[in-house]
């Protein structure tokens, strides 16, 4: 599952649309972007599926592959899993069992909140942080691009990562067992569809991470349905409040933002970080154990958190206090009043990860050791030889990602236009010499 050659990636590059400029090379935490010959490329063991690169692109050639809507009539009956992110996103919500009435006028059978799932899983992190020999600080396995940086650029860091599934899997679970036991119908006539946020869903969907199969049947990107959600919800008057059915609590929604789960969790020690290049200094200095004391880590990829997704329509901050203002009018129930013991007895085998996350081996310059040596020694021979501006105009994000690509045969000195300009001034000053040297 984790051979690189096999991962799926949702964040697709148009090359016809590309024009080469650099952008989203200087941007890319995992230094995953090169351009060469005016065209950007993708390489596919080092992306994360965090979308940087489709917030960069001023020319709309990084694009994002989520699930059209259709993809629900390949089953009998359909769930829709609302991120609660989605509710941030219209003006005036009287309700969000408004959002789930509109999700049911688009054709779905059933409505779970993932909301709840964080609330079952903020219980179980709750249990996890009480547990003899539980490592400091745990970090949350909440976002899938997270996860797939600290197996790319912090290995060490993979034991501290909780060991349960994000509340996305564990809302599919919970969703198609109560479903399939009111209806009496079997689970593989019941599909699972989570409204996404980001693309990095859809491929921990396709590529789970710690488990083996998603429960979850494919992601259907918020901004794909925005414009058909927003014209049901202005004919759609709230429900009586014994007949709305939104079983989560204020603090699962609260999940969308920045430090929502460590607050569910109630965990005051807590540090969380959004943006993934702040979520990368942050492990940095816990893997430096500069953060020894802290108890837990909540990294989210995108600014102000899942609010903050390339797949959302309004603005970050906006869409951030509408989710605040929200709170206010939800249950004030805590996660541990909500989830009985019954629930979490009954998911505690899907709650939790059946494989662990292994790293993902994209720095290696060969099989062989002492080749990889011998080529380490070539990488810093050449780097001392480059300028160490880091400036891009080679297509590589720095000196040192040149001085790789070079040893392993994907670029060349003169790629570097320091270099180019130095070798074409000893040229001119040859041809000079040799211009005099002939005359006489």
């Amino acid at each position: 599952m984790n051979n690189p050659k096999k991962y799926y990636h949702s964040v697709r590059l148009d090359k016809e649309k590309c024009v080469g400029c650099t952008n989203c090379l200087k941007r890319c935490p995992t230094e995953a972007i090169r351009v060469h010959s005016g065209r950007a490329h993708i390489i596919d063991e080092r992306c994360i599926d965090c979308g940087e690169c489709i917030r960069v692109c001023a020319y709309h050639a990084k694009e994002a592959t989520t699930d059209s809507l259709d993809i629900i009539h390949n089953y009998p009956y359909k769930i829709a899993l609302p991120a609660p992110a989605l509710y941030g996103q219209f003006r005036n919500l009287p309700h969000v069992s408004c959002v789930h009435q509109a999700l049911k006028l688009m054709g779905f059978n059933a409505v779970h909140d993932v909301a709840l799932g964080a609330d079952i899983v903020t219980r179980a992190v709750q249990e996890r942080l009480k547990q003899p020999g539980c490592p400091r600080p745990l970090i949350s396995s909440s976002c899938p691009v997270v996860l797939r940086l600290i197996q790319i650029r912090f290995p060490e860091l993979l034991e501290n990562v909780v060991d349960l599934r994000s509340p996305m899997e564990v809302a599919a679970t919970h969703a198609r067992k109560e479903f399939c036991r009111a209806h009496d119908v079997d689970p593989s006539e019941v599909g699972c569809f989570f409204i996404t946020p980001c693309a990095a869903k859809m491929t921990a969907i396709r590529n789970p991470i710690g488990h083996e199969t998603s429960a979850v049947n494919g992601a259907i990107s918020i901004l794909d349905i925005y414009g058909v959600m927003s014209g049901l919800l202005r004919k759609i008057q709230p429900l009586p409040e014994g007949e709305r059915g939104f079983r989560a609590t204020a603090l699962g929604v609260g999940w969308a933002r920045t430090g929502g789960e460590a607050t569910a969790a109630g965990i005051e020690n807590a540090l969380a970080v959004d943006g993934i290049e702040h979520v990368a200094r942050a492990l940095e200095e816990i893997e430096n154990d500069k953060l020894s004391g802290l108890s837990f880590f909540e990294g989210l990829s995108c600014v102000g958190g899942c609010v903050g997704g390339p797949l959302v329509f309004e603005n970050v901050f906006i869409a951030r206090n509408r989710i605040r203002e929200l709170l206010f009018r939800l249950p004030r129930l805590k996660p541990e009043e909500n989830i009985s013991d019954e629930v979490m007895h009954e998911l505690w085998h899907d709650l939790h990860m059946n494989r662990s996350i292994q790293p993902v081996q994209v720095m290696r310059l060969d099989e062989d050791l002492q080749k990889a040596l011998e080529k380490m020694d070539r990488v810093e021979e050449i780097r001392r030889r480059l300028p160490g501006l880091d400036c891009g105009s080679c297509g590589a994000p720095s000196c040192q990602a040149l001085a790789e690509d070079i040893v392993q045969g994907y670029a060349h000195e003169l790629d570097c236009l320091f270099l180019l300009k130095a070798r074409v001034r000893d040229m001119a000053k040859q041809m000079v010499e040799l211009s005099d040297s002939t005359r006489v």
